[in-house]
C-alpha cells in the first residue's frame, strides 16, 4: 500500500494544474489543516496553476483570500472560484437582467448583483438557495410560495453536509430539500458535481484535462466531478469521506491520501 501511495504521489506532483476544494481539504471552519501552507508554498515554488474551487457560496473570492490570510496563507483572490460565481454566471447566460429571490450569504448575493440580477420577493424568475445563517421558516415559506407561483428553483450546490471545526453541519442540499418536498419540484444545482463548474474552473486555469488534478474530500462531489470531467482525482481523508466510505461508491478515486501534507516534496 505504501509503495502504491509513493508511486501515486509522483503522478500527482507531475500535474501542471490543480483544482482544490477548501472545506475539509485546506481547513475545517477556522482551523487550518495539516500541510495546507506547505501545499501552497509548493504550488508557487513549482509554478503550478491552481484554483481553489469551493461549493460553498457564503464568501466572495476576496473574503476567501482574507480568510486564508488570517490563517497564515497568502493567496490572491484570482485563485478562488465559488459555486456562487458559477450560479450567477449560469443564470446570466439563461436570463440576462433577470430577478431572484435569494436565501444566502453576502458572497451569493454580491455575485448575483454583479451578474446583473435584481432582488425580488414578489414575482422573481428564480429562487436561489445557498448556505445561509438566516435560513428560517419565514424565508422557507416565501421560497415555497414563489416556486409554486412559477419561479425556477436553483441550488448553488447539492452538498447535504459540510465539515467545520465543530463537526458536520447542514449544507445547501439540506436547505433546499424542504422547498423541493413542499413544491414537488426538483432544484437544479450548479456546483460540483455539475460538470459546468468544472469547465469554468479549467477555463480559469487555462489548463487541459489531462494536465490537471482535482483534490477534494468528498466522493459524491469532488471525485465524481473529476471522473465525469476526465481529470485526475485525489481524495484526501481529512474531511467528509472516510476510508471506510470509499467501497460504498460505484466509482473510485485515482489516488487516496491522508491529507494534502503528503503532496509537497
Amino acid at each position: 500500500m505504501q509503495q502504491t501511495i509513493r508511486s501515486d504521489i509522483e503522478v500527482i506532483r507531475s500535474k501542471r494544474a490543480f483544482i482544490i476544494d477548501m472545506d475539509g481539504v485546506i481547513y475545517h471552519g477556522n482551523r487550518l489543516l495539516k500541510g495546507a501552507l506547505e501545499l501552497v508554498d509548493w504550488l508557487n515554488a513549482n509554478d503550478k496553476a491552481f484554483l481553489f474551487l469551493t461549493n460553498s457560496s457564503e464568501r466572495s473570492p476576496i473574503e476567501l483570500s482574507q480568510k486564508l490570510a488570517r490563517l497564515g496563507i497568502i493567496v490572491d483572490p484570482e485563485h478562488f472560484y465559488t459555486s456562487a460565481l458559477a450560479t450567477a454566471g449560469f443564470l446570466a447566460s439563461q436570463k440576462p437582467g433577470g430577478s431572484v429571490y435569494t436565501i444566502g450569504e453576502p458572497g451569493l448575493i454580491q455575485a448575483l448583483y454583479d451578474a446583473g440580477f435584481t432582488m425580488n420577493n414578489v414575482n422573481p424568475d428564480y429562487v436561489v438557495v445557498g448556505e445561509s445563517r438566516g435560513y428560517g421558516l419565514e424565508s422557507l415559506e416565501t421560497a415555497v410560495r414563489l416556486v409554486l407561483g412559477g419561479a425556477r428553483l436553483i441550488g448553488t450546490n447539492p452538498d447535504l453536509t459540510g465539515p467545520t471545526e465543530k463537526g458536520i453541519v447542514p449544507a445547501c442540499g439540506a436547505l433546499v430539500a424542504p422547498i423541493e418536498l413542499a413544491t414537488q419540484t426538483k432544484a437544479y444545482f450548479i456546483g460540483k458535481p455539475n460538470p459546468l463548474i468544472m469547465r469554468h474552473g479549467l477555463r480559469k486555469l487555462n489548463a487541459k484535462r489531462g494536465e490537471t488534478a482535482i483534490i477534494g474530500d468528498r466522493m459524491d462531489t469532488d471525485i465524481i466531478s473529476g471522473i465525469e470531467t476526465e481529470i485526475e482525482t485525489v481524495l484526501v481523508l481529512s474531511g467528509v469521506t472516510g476510508a471506510e466510505d470509499i467501497p460504498r461508491f460505484p466509482y473510485q478515486p485515482k489516488h487516496v491520501l491522508e491529507g494534502v501534507f503528503e503532496i509537497p516534496d
